[in-house]
Formats: structure tokens, C-alpha cells, sequence
């Protein structure tokens, strides 16, 4: 009886310890350290919340980037699906995907030359949620951006460089570029050039 108290009474002990104080401090001292990290990365547009600086989502439209392909969900890009294909290198299925994404790419970007284009843009990362691509996916979709957007391609590779994290410590990983949060500055600078248009034509700033 007294053996069992005591493992009761450890039980007890270890139950609020482990499961209700440790994950209250550690929750306490993430959201006065790390406030926007612990609460997701929320990225937060005007008024609307444009999605998560961690996670990958889909933009088709020719005036933005597109982001690496997703095997996550039935459609790709699902935040409470993430996963890979798990199909193998030989396999036909992969095979053919990677083909109709590279004709895919190569249509929407003329002048690419599909040979050069970076394995990241036709294939899908373990987790189908990354939110970055190489800057040399980047690269091949500046022409395209820019002429949608009435930028200059110059204008276009400058928010790429803003939006690009570079190696850990300068040694660790390879350069990766955010999509949403490029996308979001190109928003913002295609506003800004509309406004500037307006108001050289007697328009009125912002409109």
C-alpha cells in the first residue's frame, strides 16, 4: 500500500510538472521572447492574414513567383497535410509529373531553356510546404514578373535580394528566397509605381 501511494503521489507530481507547468513556462517565455515565431510566423497583409513566412502555398497568377511544387494533400500545398510523394526516382508517376512541370515552366517563362531550369521549380520538397526556392528558381522568373508587373527587371532582382536569407553563419545551408513574403513586396512595389504613374499624369497619388 505505501508503494503504491508513493508511485501515486510521483504520478501526481510528474503529471503537473511535465504536463502542465513545464508547457505553461515554456509557452510564457516563447511569447516574450519570440513573439511572432511562437505564434506561427503570421505574416499579416493590410488588414488580412496573407499566410505564414514558414509555410508554402500556391500562386498560379503570372504576376507573382511561383513556389516549389507540393505533394502535400490531394491538391498540394495543404498546411494539415504535410508530406512528400514518396515515390522514387525511377518511378514513372514522378517521371511524368517532373516533365508536365518542366513544360509547364518553360511555357509560362519564354526563352527558358529547359535544361537550366533549377530541379526545385519541377520537384517537391519532403514536407510540400517549403517556403522558399533557390535564387536561381528565382532568377528564371524575374522576365516574366517584371512584364506583368510594368517593373524593370532590375527593380524585380532587388526585392529578390531583399527577400533572400542567406547561409547560417555564412557556412551552414544554401541561400533560399520566401515567395510569400516576395510576393508580398512586389504587391507593395507595384502599388507604389501605380501611384507614381497616376501622379505624373495629374492622377491622384495612391488611387
Amino acid at each position: 500500500m505505501k508503494l503504491f501511494k508513493t508511485a501515486l503521489m510521483a504520478t501526481a507530481v510528474l503529471t503537473v510538472l511535465t504536463g502542465i507547468v513545464y508547457p505553461i513556462a515554456v509557452w510564457g517565455i516563447a511569447q516574450m521572447i519570440f513573439p511572432r515565431q511562437a505564434g506561427g510566423s503570421i505574416v499579416v497583409a493590410g488588414d488580412k492574414v496573407a499566410g505564414s513566412s514558414l509555410i508554402g502555398q500556391n500562386f498560379s497568377s503570372s504576376r507573382y513567383f511561383q513556389s516549389r511544387p507540393s505533394a502535400a494533400g490531394d491538391k498540394g500545398y495543404a498546411a494539415d497535410n504535410s508530406g512528400g510523394s514518396n515515390l522514387g526516382p525511377t518511378n514513372k508517376a514522378l517521371i511524368d509529373a517532373v516533365k508536365l512541370r518542366l513544360k509547364n515552366i518553360v511555357e509560362s517563362n519564354p526563352g527558358t531553356d529547359a535544361h537550366q531550369v533549377p530541379i526545385d521549380l519541377v520537384t517537391a520538397s519532403a514536407s510540400g510546404l517549403d517556403p522558399e526556392i533557390s535564387p536561381a528558381a528565382a532568377e528564371l522568373q524575374v522576365a516574366r514578373v517584371a512584364h506583368a508587373r510594368g517593373l524593370s527587371e532590375d527593380q524585380v532582382r532587388q526585392l529578390i535580394a531583399e527577400n533572400t536569407r542567406q547561409r547560417s553563419a555564412g557556412i551552414f545551408g544554401e541561400p533560399g528566397v520566401n515567395v510569400l513574403m516576395l510576393n508580398l513586396a512586389l504587391d507593395r512595389a507595384a502599388g507604389s509605381h501605380s501611384a507614381r504613374a497616376a501622379g505624373s499624369h495629374g492622377g491622384t497619388p495612391g488611387t
